[in-house]
């Protein structure tokens, strides 16, 4: 095994940066609960509110809007679970006559797709859109699904693996004109796109820290003002009484450190690890023959590259590339030691040989020029062993 590392699994999550890193390291001191009234919980409570700004100028969002969570899990729960209470009954049952259909697409992060399927065993009809060859919801099919018995619209601004971008704002249009509310997770797009929830005109948004150079364990839910929302989580009265819990003060304190530092280098991040993509893309379809990019060739996030190596199995590459010191994955972190193919890919067309044999190449701050040309003399050889060992002829 090499010592050299390469890292391109930002995606799944990015490691801290040293001015957060810093930030929390100082601010551990800070001991009081912020929700204490003496001088500590103040300063401490004070401490929280300027991160909640620094991530509300990252979303162009009033911190008022904007509620601490886990992570985007928890957020995205506590919108299902708000959605779960506004079609139903004080029985728990879904109101016959009431708002009780939701539509999401098929390549929504686990969190959302189970979420959905959990409503559905409530009673609630649940709308899995369909995507096209490059994962892209077309306008027409939202419109189409949409009627007076809509409640909810839950459509990712960023896929997790693929990396395509939706047209969010056109969706969130229709959803609104159809008197329903609509939610995207923005997990992975936030901090790398541009993201600003008024020009959206989203009802929800969902964000976390750990994909944005921030600590792990914290995230945030916006919530536009007057939009429903029912807390998840019940017990005391923080975050106004919508998230119950003692704030976890440092990682509160990371995460808006973090969003400070996506939001100066937002234009950044697309001129520099853009061209890096771009680099790996090229190379890897010059030097492999008969693979497959998947997403979007334009609509796509500046930082992921999935490929299909159709011959070769997706957890042998890894685990061989892993031996050279690159670490990528083969999808959705959140998937990994399930032996089903990549939903995300099956839903594209790729079937199920090209998506078992899928990687991605998610890249971030720090990686070099270098770093990917290793990459690139790599995997090659490592495709052309495992293939002159399967049976599956390509």
């Amino acid at each position: 095994m090499t010592e050299r590392r390469v890292y391109v699994d930002y995606n799944a999550t990015t490691p801290l940066k040293e001015e957060v890193k810093a930030a929390m390291i100082e601010d551990f001191g800070i001991y009081g609960n912020a929700s204490s009234m003496h001088a500590s919980g103040r300063l401490a409570h004070a401490r929280v509110e300027e991160a909640r700004q620094a991530v509300g100028k990252l979303l162009g969002a009033p911190a008022a809007d904007l509620i601490f969570t886990s992570g985007g899990s928890e957020s995205n729960n506590t919108v299902f679970q708000t959605m779960r209470r506004l079609g139903s009954g004080p029985d728990g049952k879904v109101l016959p006559e009431g708002r009780t259909e939701i539509v999401t697409t098929a390549i929504e992060h686990p969190c959302v797709l189970n979420s959905a399927t959990f409503l559905q065993t409530l009673g609630f009809k649940v709308t899995f859109l369909p995507v096209d060859e490059y994962g892209k919801i077309l306008p027409e099919k939202l419109k189409a699904a949409l009627n007076e018995r809509t409640l909810f619209v839950s459509v990712m601004m960023a896929n997790n693996e693929i990396g395509t971008i939706q047209d969010i704002r056109e969706l969130a249009a229709l959803a609104r004109d159809a008197g329903a509310w609509f939610h995207t997770d923005a997990v992975q797009a936030v901090g790398k796109i541009p993201v600003d929830v008024r020009e959206l005109g989203v009802d929800y948004l969902t964000m976390s820290a750990h994909k944005i150079y921030g600590p792990k364990g914290i995230g945030a839910l916006f919530v536009r003002e007057k939009a429903p929302l029912f807390p998840l989580i019940h017990g005391g009265h923080q975050e106004d009484g919508f998230r119950a819990g003692t704030y976890n003060n440092i990682g509160i304190l990371g995460f808006g450190k973090a969003a400070e530092h996506a939001l100066a280098d937002l234009d950044a991040y697309g001129k520099t690890i853009a061209p890096l993509r771009a680099f790996l893309r090229d190379g890897l379809l010059e030097k492999v023959p008969n693979i497959r990019i998947n997403g979007h060739p334009q609509d796509v996030l500046p930082n992921t590259l999935d490929v299909s190596f159709p011959g070769a199995e997706g957890e042998s590459i890894l685990l061989s590339m892993d031996i050279m010191g690159i670490e990528a994955s083969t999808g959705s972190a959140c998937a990994s030691g399930s032996l089903e193919p990549s939903h995300v890919l099956m839903a594209i067309g790729a079937g199920p040989e090209w998506a078992h044999g899928s990687i991605r190449f998610s890249l971030g701050w720090g990686l070099t020029e270098e770093d990917i040309r290793y990459v690139i003399e790599t995997v090659p050889p490592i495709i052309a062993r495992l293939r002159a060992m399967s049976s599956v002829q390509v």
